[in-house]
């Protein structure tokens, strides 16, 4: 715990980028040029870091639940 808050460590290999923060679908490429996230399942379009941080925070919150 650091000021109340609790450290948690996701696997470095997790796809946070290629995945969609709405549907879960994965991409099997995602080049780091394309600055942009476009699921071709849900259509969702985002900016890709953004994409990344709520899917990481996602997970985080899984984490917790166990």
């Amino acid at each position: 715990m650091f000021l109340g808050k609790q450290f948690l460590k996701i696997d470095k290999w997790f796809p946070s980028s290629k995945t969609c923060s709405r549907c879960g679908n994965v991409k099997d490429e995602l080049k780091l040029s394309e600055r942009s996230y476009k699921c071709e399942c849900c259509g969702i379009e985002i900016d890709r870091d953004y994409n990344a941080a709520l899917n990481i925070r996602d997970v985080g919150k899984e984490m917790l639940k166990y």
